[in-house]
């Protein structure tokens, strides 16, 4: 009876060992993905301003060009009328890229 119950706290020992290693290699994977995801949503944060601040430049520059075209003596109107163009172009290429990524955003006709 002696030597079953030795063999049994034998077995147990080593079992123990590898139950415990396991259970922290498992600890340490959820703590890894946790941190993946974290920075993973800071990203698509960091990525989601910086479109928002490329977006306002756009605004800003649409607004300024259309305010100098109206200028009577102003000499540059083929130039604005190029850019904004260029600009329609880039903005319509941007669209294009994000909705084949899947992300749906609306863009207004300025």
């Amino acid at each position: 009876m002696e030597t079953v119950i030795g063999f049994i706290v034998a077995m147990s020992i080593p079992s123990g060992i590898c139950g415990f290693l396991f259970w922290q290699l498992k600890r340490d994977i959820e703590k890894r993905e946790k941190q993946k995801e974290l920075h993973d949503k800071n990203i698509e944060e960091l990525m989601r301003m910086v479109m928002d601040t490329g977006r306002a430049n756009y605004v800003l520059a649409h607004a300024t060009a259309r305010a100098i075209q109206r200028i009577p003596d102003a000499q540059c109107n083929g130039d604005m009328t190029a850019a904004l163009e260029e600009a329609a172009r880039i903005q319509k290429k941007e669209q294009d890229f994000l909705i084949s990524q899947g992300v749906h955003l609306t863009f207004g006709s300025d």
